[in-house]
């Protein structure tokens, strides 16, 4: 599987509310980093079951319905993409509709996700996520 379809596959399984099986897509010992994680939010993670445990009540939280943008680039690394993207929500506990803008730099070996850096726009969150899970 490449990089891509890797991607693509996360993608539609966040859709679909199976956090589950987005977290079995990443390597035992995938880190996962935020640069731009607001305080209280964890910047990094390590490991598998920091990600289920992070990613664990999502669903809670943030109702994901589409993707309408979203460009996959390759790099000089064959594992290695880099994905610009936004996603269209809404706030589960106000109802509130968002749009989120990413860029995702990933990398996948032996068709799971090694290293994910997702450089999330905090501020296009409302100010009723602030006690979302962190």
């Amino acid at each position: 599987m490449t990089p891509e379809d890797l991607f693509h596959q996360g993608l539609r399984l966040l859709l679909d509310k199976d956090i589950d099986g987005w977290v079995a897509l990443c390597d035992e010992n995938v880190v996962i980093e935020f640069p731009f994680a607001p305080d209280g939010y964890p910047s990094r993670l390590e490991g598998r079951a920091a990600v289920a445990d992070y990613m664990s009540d999502y669903p809670d939280h943030i109702d994901l319905q589409d993707f309408p943008y979203l460009e996959i680039h390759r790099t000089g690394d064959p594992e290695t993409v880099i994905t610009e993207m936004r996603a269209t929500a809404r706030v589960v506990s106000t109802g509130t509709p968002i749009e989120i803008p990413y860029i995702v730099v990933m990398t996948a070996r032996n068709d799971r996700i090694v290293r994910y850096r997702d450089y999330w726009n905090p501020l296009a969150m409302p100010a009723s996520m602030s006690d979302a899970k962190s």
